[in-house]
């Protein structure tokens, strides 16, 4: 085993940590009050090949490996969960899927223009009455002949608002259950097509989240992704993705919240010395170091799988689940830490503890998870083999001609 990031990887780091203190830091408390989500960010992550960091050059990308996928979430969750969910979902859940199922001319029409940031992608799976039951949902595709009509809607959608392409699921032979879900890309200037915002979030409020709805949209045959009922396992695969970003941004969670606490502990001094000389203290500081490590080790290790073509829908689960409760924790211990100022929004903390929360519910609770754990080792789970499975790491070479 080799703990040691390559020079790229350090480099990527040092960049986008420079981006967070220059770029994010200064206005996140204004654009969490306001509910502001700044979409000028994108464009700048893009200009410094972020929106594409582990996708191949021959599709528009930066061809780094997944784990410097981790390391740009960990940073930028530093700076606020927002701007990593923005990359969880246009990376994670939309372009790593399309790279995965997508054949070569959908790839080249979406993947391409998303992988320079030149488009925004997103994801539309969860519904009002289906979360965790996937196949609960509503929303359905008929055929049409040459299109399918796409009725429903769906809720919690990150980027409703920026996104130019969704990537959606519907039933199209609602008999069949999970095996009748089918995949399909949808672009938001078609006929139908209309998204909110939701306002009054608990937190990632400097995030855009709302809702999605199809009336009558013709959707062209050309735009199903992968066959008619590959939905629920291109759906599955994603979510492998886009949660090992999250477990990833937990991290960053996880950093903000220890960095924050050290300062203020060798800032405040009660019954005549810091109080990162109480013992109580102390053990708060420790554990959120520990939880870093220990996310740290489970996130890259996902990331090493995902290097070798390996399935890791059992390694990225764990990551998830431990590295989000963990972050909840240190958010929770830095407000305690900051005592009454922690309460207020003069410091960050309260801002971590109300972002933290979310990615304790989405892209699987941590209910979810635990079961999937249990499951897995009682034997009751097994994972089977996918038709199709993102490329390995280092990514096969490519002519000058072709990536042009």
């Amino acid at each position: 085993m080799n703990f040691d990031f390559t020079e790229e990887q350090e480099l990527l780091r040092k960049t986008v940590r420079s981006f967070v203190d220059k770029e994010i830091m200064p206005y996140i408390k204004e654009w969490d009050e306001k509910q502001h989500f700044e979409t000028s960010i994108l464009t700048r992550l893009a200009d410094l090949g972020l929106m594409g960091v582990c996708i191949p050059e021959q599709y528009g990308g930066s061809g780094m490996d997944y784990i410097s996928l981790a390391i740009v979430c960990e940073e930028l969750e530093r700076g606020d969960t927002a701007f990593r969910t923005a990359v969880s979902v246009h990376t994670g859940l939309n372009s790593m899927t399309l790279l995965q199922w997508g054949n070569e001319e959908q790839k080249q029409k979406y993947l391409v223009p998303q992988s320079k940031g030149q488009k925004v992608g997103a994801f539309g799976l969860t519904e009002p009455n289906a979360g965790s039951d996937v196949a609960a949902m509503q929303t359905t595709a008929r055929d049409a002949g040459d299109y399918y009509v796409l009725n429903g809607s769906k809720t919690w959608i990150s980027l409703c608002d920026a996104a130019d392409h969704f990537l959606v699921f519907a039933y199209t032979d609602r008999s069949k259950k999970h095996h009748g879900i089918s995949a399909f890309i949808v672009e938001r200037t078609w006929e139908g097509f209309s998204s909110k915002a939701i306002k009054g979030k608990l937190g990632i409020r400097a995030g855009n989240t709302g809702e999605i709805f199809f009336d009558h949209v013709k959707v062209p045959k050309e735009n199903l992704l992968g066959q008619e009922g590959d939905g629920f396992k291109i759906a599955m695969s994603a979510l492998d993705n886009g949660r090992f970003t999250v477990a990833a941004g937990a991290c960053g969670t996880i950093m903000a919240s220890l960095e924050a606490s050290v300062k203020y502990c060798h800032e405040r001094s009660t019954f005549g010395k810091e109080i990162g000389r109480h013992q109580l203290v102390q053990q708060m500081i420790a554990k959120m170091e520990a939880g870093l490590v220990q996310s740290r080790l489970l996130v890259y290790r996902a990331g090493w799988l995902k290097n070798q073509g390996k399935r890791n829908t059992r390694e990225t689960s764990l990551a998830k689940w431990q590295a989000c409760d963990y972050a909840y924790e240190a958010a929770n211990d830095a407000v305690q830490i900051h005592g009454a100022y922690g309460f207020s929004n003069e410091y960050p903390v309260e801002r971590y503890l109300r972002n933290a929360k979310a990615p304790v519910i989405y892209e699987g609770t941590r209910e979810i998870h635990t079961v999937m754990q249990g499951e897995y080792v009682l034997g009751y789970r097994v994972d089977k083999p996918l038709s199709n499975m993102l490329p390995t790491w280092p990514f096969e070479p490519v002519s000058e001609e072709t990536v042009k």
